[in-house]
Formats: C-alpha cells, structure tokens, sequence
C-alpha cells in the first residue's frame, strides 16, 4: 500500500490488497467521485456484529438491554470518531470545499462514518474474519476497561421509559440554537413532554449531549434524577 495510506496500513495491521477500496472509505460525499456511503452501511453492519458477539462472551449473563447499551457505548458516533482520530482518518478523508471551509474533518458524524467505512473496505478486500481481527485491534483498550457500570441507562432513555411506563407521549426534543466555531460548538436543546406541558432548556457541546442534559433536567423536574 503506498503513501499516504502507508502508516494507516500500519496502525490496523492490515494490508489491502485493492488500494481502491481505502480510497473510496475515505470519500466524502461531498467530494468527487464514489462516495464511502456504502462502504460505511456495510462497516456499521460488520461492526454492530462483531461488537455484539465480543459482548455475548465477555458478559454472559447480562441480559438483552445491557448489552445493547453496552454496545451503544463503543459504537456511537463520538466513540467512534475518537477511533478515527488516533487513526488520523480527519487528514486523511476527501472533502468538498464547503465542508473543508466548515471543518468537516473535525466533525464526530464525518469521522465515525469514514471509520466504518474503513470497516467496511476491509471486509470488501479480506472477508469477515479479517475485518473481526482489525476491530479487535483497535477495540482492544476499550474492550478491556468496558464494565457492567457502563450500561447504566441514559437520561434519554430513563425518560422515554418513564414515559412510555405510564402511557405518556414520547418526549420531544428542539433545537433552539447552536453558536460558536465549528471545533467549539455550543448547542441549546428543549425538551419537552405534553403529558403535563413540562419543558427544560439545557446546553451541550453536541446536539447529542445537549438532548441528554435537557432529558436529565426534565427528570429532575419529575423528581426521577
């Protein structure tokens, strides 16, 4: 595999034989040529497998909703753009000129995509068991200091439960505004329930974490946090 890929061969410990695929897992769709769309569908899927397998043997006797949030633990957005910044993936992805000027390389959403996509390129070129041996690679440290404690469920999802326990409404959630530079982004989410009219505002540094401070908030409203 020939530079500027070389080192990243390096770092997964994985040589492609068709140099094509990297290429195109680091494409953009805003950039020219195929994009790495469908190579991030099939690394997501290949991932969510193999992930939920590791867990299936780590913790046998943990139920369905553990592992499941277990699992969403290692594999969101954040976690994996994490991934792809020690892979250096950000220098490395195709952009368009709009999202070079916006800071795409920089954005959790573009890096967990182009990590799956890697996936995804190394299933295409060496098969399952090639693609398992490169997640357990790069997962090894995280796999490692994963704990049942890290399946505590979520604001988000106490909420949601809490609602649906009771035959309420889900909750509903509304961006009111975002503002800063794009690496230091502060978002403002509402979250809302009709069952009693309850709202709270709450800010994160992500839509994402904005969303689970203002679900905490509302829990805290009903005397649940």
């Amino acid at each position: 595999m020939n530079a500027p890929f070389g080192d990243l061969t390096e770092q997964i410990d994985y040589e492609f034989r068709d140099v094509s695929l990297v290429q195109r897992a680091l494409n953009h769709r805003s950039a020219r040529g195929r994009s790495n769309e469908r190579l991030e569908f099939l690394g997501d899927a290949v991932l969510d497998t193999v992930i939920s397998h590791e867990l299936v043997q780590r913790f046998p006797h943990a139920d369905e909703g553990v592992l499941s949030r277990l699992r969403a633990v290692l594999v969101r957005d954040a976690s994996l753009a994490e991934l792809a910044k020690g892979l250096n993936l950000g220098e490395r992805i195709a952009l368009g000129s709009g999202e070079l000027k916006s800071g795409g390389a920089r954005r959790d959403s573009i890096l967990a995509d182009a990590f799956e996509a890697l996936l995804g390129a190394v299933f295409l070129d060496g098969g399952y068991a090639s693609t398992e041996q490169v997640i357990h690679r790069v997962f090894a440290a995280r796999l490692e200091s994963l704990s049942l404690s890290d399946a505590a469920k979520d604001p988000k999802t106490e909420l949601q439960e809490w609602l649906q326990g009771r035959g309420y409404a889900l909750p509903e959630y509304e961006l009111v505004s975002s503002a800063g530079p794009d690496h230091n982004r502060e978002f403002v989410v509402r979250c809302s329930i009709t069952h009693d009219e309850q709202s709270c505002e709450a800010i994160g540094s992500s839509r994402r974490a904005a969303e689970q401070a203002a679900a905490r908030a509302v829990l805290q409203q009903l005397g649940e946090a």
